[in-house]
């Protein structure tokens, strides 16, 4: 990434329960989406769309893969969301970052527990903890929602509307980084929530 940060992203299902596009659809746009972000890794867990829940065996399927790649930083799910599976996933997620740290679950491999775990703000509205300037990057940040174009307007498509396939949702997308970059004075912004108090070593790094 332009930072010099490696960054991948985990799925945890592949979106079998969308009511448009199928799951090789949903792989094939990720695949695009991969590319215009940048990735170096994308894997996708195989949970139960809509059925997964927070237990052990879903944890450590989650904590192989923290150990494996050891992030520093987790961006995960809304904390509560208009889709169930985000609010669940989230919960999970943190759950398996903390869980990890633990030298006395054994998977092989290495503990490892991740410096901060973030969470998005998706369809609900949430006062965010801090906003990062993406005004640099929005172009690309459109171009990577809109690589999921089964699940968005399409006015040649039969498939049924559904409450993302409008076609103000993606501009509402916009809308919402627009309104976050206000926030903090500049063009476009994303905004995020932590569960735990942020800290810096600078108040310099706060500018």
């Amino acid at each position: 990434m332009q930072s010099g940060k490696r960054v991948g992203v985990v799925d945890l299902t592949k979106g079998e329960l969308g009511t448009r596009g199928t799951v090789e659809t949903r792989k094939a746009e990720a695949e695009t989406a991969s590319k215009v972000m940048g990735l170096e890794i994308r894997e996708n867990l195989g949970f139960k769309d809509g059925f997964f829940i927070n237990d052990r065996e879903h944890q450590v399927e989650i904590i192989k893969k923290i150990r494996q790649y050891q992030p520093e930083i987790v961006l995960i799910n809304a904390i509560y969301d208009r889709h169930p599976d985000h609010g669940k996933g989230a919960q999970l997620v943190s759950d398996a970052c903390f869980l990890s740290g633990l030298i006395k679950i054994d998977t092989g491999q290495e503990a490892w527990r991740p410096k901060q775990v973030y969470h998005y703000i998706q369809d609900r509205e949430m006062e965010p903890s801090f906003v990062v300037d993406i005004s640099d990057y929005i172009d690309e940040k459109m171009e990577a929602v809109k690589a999921y174009k089964t699940q968005f307007f399409d006015p040649d498509s039969d498939e049924p509307e559904t409450y993302i396939s409008k076609p103000e949702f993606i501009e509402a997308i916009r809308s919402r980084a627009s309104n976050m970059g206000h926030r903090i004075g500049v063009r476009y912004g994303e905004g995020f929530v932590a569960q735990k108090t942020v800290g810096v070593r600078d108040i310099s790094e706060l500018i």
